[in-house]
């Protein structure tokens, strides 16, 4: 099995553990991921354009002009896609992106993105995460010791000292364990996880 270094906040090794090489350290599948980001992305999207057909114009229930002896062509409404101001034809209507991958791509894509963030050394395990206060500027200090330009910070459960302390600062982002996902990893270029998060994140896994 893998092993990586367990650090404390102030950055001093504190022991190391091992990983679970499924999770991980396995193949990264390219495909999987590019297939979970969209998944992820197209859920997110509102699909609320939308435009008046010509049933929804308001107005064109008179017959413009009377059918015969104008000379013109024959007009129902004034309605009709074809007039100004009239509906429009095929126009886009609300919709939703989302579409369906299986349980199995999910897991295994998550399990590829965290390869890839331990497999180039952007993976680091904290014995744990606490703050007396909230303070943005002691976790802009501990970020700087550790020196993560941009990082997702996951822990185990609802801390709201460590998630309000983290809330403004740029590049970095706070999640618990149960909402990691690959859109988030592959968005920050270092992974910090609590040794706690370590354990909940294999659990749900490795089943």
């Amino acid at each position: 099995m893998a092993t990586v270094t367990i650090f404390d906040q102030n950055k001093n090794q504190v022991g190391e553990r091992e990983i679970a090489d499924a999770v991980f350290n396995t193949e990264v599948k390219e495909y999987l991921l590019h297939d979970m980001v969209r998944y992820q992305r197209a859920a997110r999207r509102q699909g609320s354009a939308a435009t008046k057909n010509r049933s929804a114009v308001a107005g064109g229930g008179k017959k413009p002009y009377r059918q015969k002896g104008t000379g013109n062509a024959r007009q129902g409404t004034v309605s009709a896609p074809h007039f100004v101001g009239g509906g429009v034809a095929f126009g886009p209507q609300p919709r939703s992106y989302a579409f369906k991958l299986n349980r199995k791509v999910k897991k295994a894509a998550l399990c590829s993105a965290l390869s890839v963030r331990y497999q180039a050394e952007k993976l680091t395990v904290l014995k744990e995460l606490n703050l007396e206060a909230v303070s943005t500027k002691s976790f802009a200090q501990m970020i700087q010791r550790f020196e993560l330009d941009g990082a997702l910070i996951v822990i185990d459960q609802a801390d709201p000292k460590v998630e309000l302390s983290a809330r403004n600062l740029r590049n970095v982002k706070v999640l618990r364990a149960a909402g990691v996902n690959v859109y988030d990893i592959l968005k920050y270029p270092n992974l910090v996880l609590t040794d706690a998060a370590v354990s909940e994140i294999e659990g749900a896994l490795e089943k």
